[in-house]
């Protein structure tokens, strides 16, 4: 069997949003030293796609890093084959806040020099030298405290639409960027209680190694992420000190915790945070669209991408091609930003 997709991607969007089966979003990790991770790809490959598994994956020798969407009716089986791969046997798994079945329209499992894109050499320092995993009511009880800095580890387009309370959030565009960024700021702070967040924990355990390597002192990372926290606020009737979505990096692009709506649309300046990607193939730039702004400019960025969407697509394809733009998303701190309120 071919050990990939060969399908369409629009074909399989339209596919899943008729698809009446149930579906649940999880994602796990766990690091771990593969010694072959084409093999253990291939071999997990298999396992999912013949249980109807979507989402993405990646694979290195350090381990895995997972975010995928499970048929409901099949869970109790992926359970249960996934726990019976050894260093997989009882990780936990995140199950999204805010669901709606449709998060992933393919299965995809990349093997990648790391599973986490950091930048750093794991050979400088010990990666297993973690940060105090913290549940959501140490994490308020340290929130509180005067000498406790708290640092978001996601991208600005993250914690734009959601973060807790105090938090620091750095103005960065990937996870390698922020690591610098976050230890130049508190070089001076190393004695204070550092208490870090990011998703559902990836990124935190990778991050409170290296700045504990870099001489901080007290450092906590809140286990689970915002999606572990957000369950445990509501199970154990805590205050939530979180505001707005969780950004997800899937079909559904954030996670509603609470109502607070902290951001804006890029275009008008109205509250809103929902995040789109602009319908121009040769753009999709990621940005905030509200739905007035999206009807008016049929869900691009710019006039320019909205009379580009008109074009025959045999033009349109000709415009993008050999055109190669990377990964574009809005930041508003950026002069060249290519967001302009037109029309």
């Amino acid at each position: 069997m071919p050990l990939y997709n060969r399908i369409n991607g629009k074909e399989l969007k339209a596919k899943l949003r008729e698809a009446p089966e149930a579906r649940l979003t999880i994602s796990f990790y766990r690091y771990h030293q593969l010694s072959d991770p084409k093999v253990f790809r291939d071999e997990l490959y298999q396992l999912l796609e013949s249980i109807q598994v979507l989402g993405r994956i990646y694979v290195a020798h350090e381990g895995i890093n997972a975010q995928i969407s499970v048929p409901t009716a099949h869970l109790e089986f992926f359970k249960t084959q996934l726990y019976s791969i050894p260093f997989l046997d009882g990780v936990r798994l995140n199950t999204a806040v805010d669901d709606n079945g449709k998060s992933f329209f393919k299965l995809k499992i990349l093997v990648r020099s790391k599973i986490v894109a950091d930048g750093l050499n794991d050979a400088t320092f010990d990666v297993t030298d973690r940060g105090v995993h913290v549940s959501a009511r140490a994490f308020n009880e340290l929130e509180e405290k005067k000498d406790t800095i708290i640092v978001d580890m996601r991208n600005h387009y993250e914690s734009e639409v959601g973060h807790f309370r105090n938090a620091i959030r750095p103005d960065v565009d990937t996870f390698r960027e922020e690591l610098k960024v976050v230890e130049e700021l508190l070089h001076e702070k190393r004695d204070q209680n550092l208490l870090m967040y990011c998703t559902g924990g990836i990124r935190c355990e990778k991050a409170s190694a290296w700045f504990k390597h870099r001489g901080f002192k007290n450092v906590f990372q809140l286990d689970g992420g915002i999606i572990e926290y957000a369950k445990q606020v509501k199970e154990q009737g805590l205050e939530n000190k979180f505001m707005g979505k969780n950004f997800v990096f899937d079909e559904r692009l954030g996670e509603r915790i609470t109502e607070d709506i902290i951001s804006k649309c890029h275009q008008c300046g109205k509250p809103c945070d929902d995040h789109t990607n602009c319908k121009n193939d040769g753009c999709h730039l990621l940005f905030i669209q509200c739905k007035e702004c999206a009807e008016h400019f049929d869900g691009c960025c710019t006039i320019e991408c909205k009379e580009t969407i008109a074009l025959p697509a045999a033009i349109q394809k000709e415009i993008r091609k050999g055109v190669n733009k990377g990964r574009q998303v809005f930041k508003k701190g950026r002069v060249d930003s290519k967001i302009k309120i037109e029309g």
